[in-house]
Order: C-alpha cells, then sequence, then structure tokens
C-alpha cells in the first residue's frame, strides 16, 4: 500500500502502521532503536541484555500496534512498552531464581563493564545502581533521556507535581550514594 502523504510526525507514522502499513514501522525503529537501547542500558547495566529488550520493544509495537490510540504521544508509548519489557525480563528472572536483583553484584557489574572510563563516572554509575529501581528509572528518563516531567508523568501514569518530588529525592539518594563511594 502506497502512502500518498508524507508522513511526518511519530504519531502519523504510528497511526499508518496500526491501519496495517508495517513497513513505517522501520522508520520508527531508526528514531527510536538509539533512545530505547541506552534507556534500556542504563536499567540493566548490560549492553547484551539491553539490545534483546530493545528488539523485544519493537516486536511489542507491531504486535500491539492497535493498543496505541490516536491522539497520545507515541514517545510515551513506546517508553511505557519498555518499561514493561524490563519489568518483564525481570519478573520471570525473579521467578526462576526468587530473589530480587542484588545492589552488590549490580555495582561490581558495573564496575567489570566501565573499568576503562574515569573514576568519577564509575562512581556515578554504582550509586545510580544503589538507586530503587523507581528511582533509577526516574533519573534515567528524565536526565538521560532528556523526557519533560510531563512526559515522564504519562508514562507512569501519575501527576507532574509526584515525577518533581519523586526526581529530587532520587537526585539526593544518587548525591547521598555518589559521596559515600567517593569516600570509600
Amino acid at each position: 500500500m502506497k502512502i500518498s502523504r508524507a508522513l511526518t510526525t511519530d504519531e502519523q507514522i504510528m497511526e499508518a502502521v496500526k491501519n496495517g502499513e508495517l513497513q513505517q514501522a522501520s522508520v520508527l525503529f531508526d528514531r527510536y532503536n538509539k533512545r530505547i537501547f541506552n534507556f534500556l542500558r542504563q536499567l540493566t547495566n548490560d549492553s547484551m541484555l539491553a539490545e534483546d529488550l530493545a528488539q523485544n520493544v519493537f516486536l511489542r509495537l507491531i504486535k500491539y500496534r492497535n493498543s496505541y490510540r490516536e491522539g497520545n504521544r507515541f514517545q510515551s508509548w513506546i517508553y511505557q512498552m519498555a518499561r514493561n519489557v524490563f519489568a518483564d525480563h525481570y519478573q520471570s528472572n525473579k521467578n526462576k531464581a526468587g530473589s530480587h536483583i542484588d545492589v552488590e553484584k549490580m555495582s561490581d557489574h558495573i564496575s567489570d563493564i566501565e573499568e576503562n572510563l574515569e573514576e568519577r563516572e564509575q562512581l556515578l554509575h554504582r550509586s545510580l545502581a544503589k538507586l530503587s529501581d523507581e528511582q533509577r528509572e526516574l533519573l534515567v528518563l528524565t536526565r538521560f533521556q532528556h523526557l519533560k516531567y510531563e512526559e515522564v508523568a504519562a508514562i507512569m501514569d501519575t501527576t507532574v507535581a509526584n515525577i518533581k518530588v519523586k526526581v529530587h529525592r532520587a537526585i539526593g539518594k544518587l548525591r547521598e550514594h555518589y559521596f559515600e563511594l567517593e569516600k570509600s
């Protein structure tokens, strides 16, 4: 099926995908793959896992294309999908292993991955790993992915004021962890 008009916005392209023009999903993949990968890599601290999860996000984009609602921002929708893929992955691993993510193990893993980075960047990433999942996710979305508070509020289905408070607290906790690690 040929497109008669030029599709420029993510929302227009997603509407075309929803209406059966599946080849248009490649445009969205080109626009968002790197961002989704980086988001997931920050959450998982594992590039290979993040790559697998990012692919799953785009597979779900096709599979659940009918759940996209016209008038909603595509970016919020795809980040929500990425959050769901991440949560599903760790929920299934939690059920298999019977335990939650070990913060100390993550810190060690981060140090191994980033051994060639400068010491301050290593401290920042180790501090980030010590945050709760929600705090880490908020900082990744707002500080690394540069999403606006309004977009994060839509993704997390809460108010902007709530997001501002939680981000403020997460930054305070990150600072606390950073200075603890710096002393040791």
